[in-house]
Formats: C-alpha cells, structure tokens, sequence
C-alpha cells in the first residue's frame, strides 16, 4: 500500500501513533507542471472555509482531493458539495495532518479560525505543499513570522486571502494613485464601522456530537465549551481570534498601507514594510456579552525614523462595530491624503476629489473573490509571487493589526524594530507577541 493509501485508510490514532515526529518532515520541494491538474486539500470545510471550497473546486484545473474538519457533522455535505460541482469524490478527515502528510497533494487551503492558520501552513510548507491561507496570516506576530520563514526556506507559493488584492476595481484606484495625482502623500485612513451584532452570554455546555473539541482548541487552553467561543464567534475571543482588526480590518487596513505604499514609490519615497510606532485606544463598551476584544477603537501607526531627514508616513484605522450608517458613503474603506487632492476607496467602487470636493475620477468594480484564488493557482504553475504574497503582503498587513492588538491590551504605545519584529525594551509587548503556552502537541515549529 502506498502513503497515501496508508493514509487513507488508517484511523487518527493509529496514524499518530505510528507516524513520524511532528513537524521534523523534509520533503524535497515541487512545482506543477504546465498541464499538471493541481490537487488540493482543504483544511476546514464551512463558513469561510467552505466558500473557499467551492470556488476551488469549480477551477477546470482543480481536484479537490481531501477534505479535513474537526467537525465531523459537515462531512458528508462537504463531500456532496465537491463531488455535485466537480464530479470526483475527495476523501475526509478529521485531523489535517492526513493532508499535509499526502505527498500527491500541491496545494493546501487552510480556511480556519485565527489560532489554527500557522501550525497547518508551516507545516504544508515542509512538506513542499503551497498554501492558500485565510487572513491574518497568524495569531499573533511570532506566527506569522514562522509561516514567513517557512515559505521562504521551503521555497513555498503562500498567498493571503486579502482579495482585494486581486480586484480590478482596486488595482484601478492603485494605478490612479501611481500616476501621482495626489501629490505629496503622507497619510492615510481605513475604516471600519459595519454593524455587528450582540454574541449574548449562553452558558457553558457540552461540545456537539461530532465535534472533536480538543483537536479544534489545538494549541489554545483548554477551556470549557462555550458556544460562543465555537463557529462564527471564535474570533472576538483572546485564544483563537484577533478580533475585527484581523477580521475585517485587515483588509481596510491592506488596502490603505498598499495605497500609502503606491504613492510614496511614485514620490521616489522607501518602501512601506513595517511600522516603528504603534499606538491603540478604545474598548467594549457598547455590547455587554462575553465577547474579549474591542467594540470601538482608534488605532495609529507611524513609519519612519524621526533620527533621520527623510519623512514618516502615517496610518489610521478607526473601528465602530455599533454603527448603523455609513462614513464617506461606505460602510468600510480606506482614504488616501494628499496635497493636491485626496481618494476614498470603498468595497466595490473608489472616487477621487480635489481639494474642492470636486470629483476627478472614479472606478468601480467586484472585490476579488474568485479571481484572488484563479491568482494563487496561476501562480503555483509560474513560480511568481502572487498578489498577496505572505512575505510581502500578507505578513506586513498583518502585524499592523497584531501590533495594534498588543498596544490596545497594555494601554499604551509600543515601538517596534522593523527589522527583527521586536518590540524595543518591552518585556510586557514582547511577551504578547506570541502565545503564553502552546498545547502539546502543538508547538510552533521553529524555522
């Protein structure tokens, strides 16, 4: 029987039992072929996760091959819904390992709650598997920093689903902005004030019938069920979540450091990597419920050095998750500031104004989606980094919202080294950028 025959058909505990030490797999990096059909496994089958399935499976050059989900009631569903839009049947799992062990699969797509992006990245990564995975890139900033040094040192396709990366209507407003028409440019807002609801206070109970609850903890506590702390309200929780700054913040957030970035090159200006000053003000105090993270906040990021004669550049994100109107005639975007004009660019359309109000051109457009996947396969063939590369994109976004999560839990600003990620001289920060204790057997790999 070959390994994936093994695989297949061995039960979990079996398997672990018997297999390899976790994470000390080396297989020898691969590239599809031109005319290959590139094999997918999915890691999460519903929600996000399920969308994310869907659209990969109806790519003509795509088997969806393995599924894996701790939850076991999604299943069958799962596998009717890639066998009614594909015509194959992919095997299931429960434990993801299944999948990233399968030495036949090339791409792993893991659409799960925040605490479990890292782990099954890295890990398909070693494997020689490229990796679609949801947004943010990690739980924290140590994370998404391992999944970097993972895809860099495994020579790895990593993408991240920030899709307004590949959205027409954005790429638009980014060209407009790169012909310099805005002028000097030096700050820029993103916002988010979409109204969510009240999560309420249930009580502690039993996990469902079906659902391997330990294994969806994973490297978090081990806590009491809690059906708030479970699908669809993990994320406002502190061990799973990063609550709405890496929800739907991180992609407000991307698209003002792209535009910020895109100016400042046409201005002859550094690129925009990571920020030095970090400040993070607000709380909950809207919603009474069990949820953790903020419900209103202003979080401010400065880049540059104040030692140095070249000008910072400075990032704002403002979140009201109560508000039931809209600002600038969007529920959420991004604005960009410049001295002969400015740009608003919302979720399916942008419009840009003179210092007047004047309008001096506008786009509109869908906001990636379909394309943002059609982007990462195209690029698994061609070796090129896609739109959202983890190292260059992805992670960058990405510890803007992590660090303005450390800033707002210590109440103050923090400081961070561009260059090791480091907050300087700040045990407290320091120690938030990563988690107090990682489960057994879920230690981060080290890269």
């Amino acid at each position: 029987m070959d390994r994936r025959g093994f695989l297949g058909s061995s039960a979990v505990s079996g398997f672990a039992a018997s297999r390899v030490a976790l994470y000390e797999r080396r297989l020898e990096a691969r590239s599809v072929g031109p005319n290959d059909r590139i094999r997918i496994g999915m890691v999460g089958t519903h929600g996000r996760a399920g969308a994310l399935m869907r659209v990969f499976a109806g790519q003509g050059d795509v088997d969806v091959v393995a599924l894996a989900d701790v939850d076991r009631r999604y299943h069958e569903a799962a596998v009717e819904t890639v066998k009614n839009i594909a015509g194959n049947t992919p095997k299931v799992f429960t434990d993801f390992r299944h999948i990233t062990d399968d030495t036949t699969i090339d791409a792993v797509v893991v659409g799960t709650p925040d605490h479990w992006h890292a782990i099954p990245t890295i890990l398909a990564c070693q494997a020689g598997q490229d990796v679609y995975v949801e947004k943010p890139d990690g739980h924290n900033i140590l994370e998404g920093q391992t999944m970097v040094r993972a895809m860099r040192k495994y020579k790895r396709i990593v993408q991240m689903g920030t899709q307004a990366r590949t959205s027409e209507h954005f790429q638009s407003a980014i060209d407009w902005i790169r012909d310099g028409h805005l002028g000097k440019v030096l700050v820029a807002k993103a916002w988010e004030s979409a109204k969510q609801g009240s999560i309420g206070k249930p009580a502690d109970s039993s996990p469902p019938e079906g659902v391997d609850y330990d294994f969806w903890l994973g490297p978090a506590p081990n806590r009491a069920f809690n059906p708030r702390r479970f699908h669809g309200h993990w994320r406002w929780f502190f061990d799973y979540g990063t609550g709405d700054l890496g929800n739907d913040g991180v992609h407000r957030i991307d698209i003002a450091r792209w535009a910020l970035d895109t100016a400042g090159r046409a201005q002859g200006m550094e690129p925009l990597y990571m920020p030095t000053r970090i400040s993070s003000l607000g709380g909950k105090w809207y919603f009474d419920d069990l949820q953790e993270w903020p419900d209103s906040l202003q979080a401010t990021f400065e880049y540059g050095d104040r030692t140095s004669d070249k000008p910072g550049r400075l990032l704002s994100y403002e979140m009201r998750l109560w508000t039931p109107y809209r600002y600038n005639d969007e529920t959420e975007g991004a604005i960009l500031y410049g001295d002969k004009g400015y740009i608003v660019i919302g979720n399916r359309r942008w419009r840009a104004f003179d210092p007047g109000g004047k309008v001096l051109s506008q786009g509109a457009g869908e906001n990636g989606g379909a394309s943002h996947m059609r982007n990462f396969l195209d690029c698994m063939r061609s070796r090129k980094r896609p739109n959202a590369d983890l190292e260059t994109v992805g992670h960058p976004s990405s510890i803007l919202c992590h660090s303005a999560n450390v800033s707002w839990r210590l109440g103050r600003q923090v400081t961070l080294d561009p260059k090791t990620e480091l907050f300087l001289n700040d045990a407290e920060a320091n120690a938030l950028r990563t988690r107090p204790i990682y489960r057994k057997p879920w230690q981060l790999p080290r890269i």
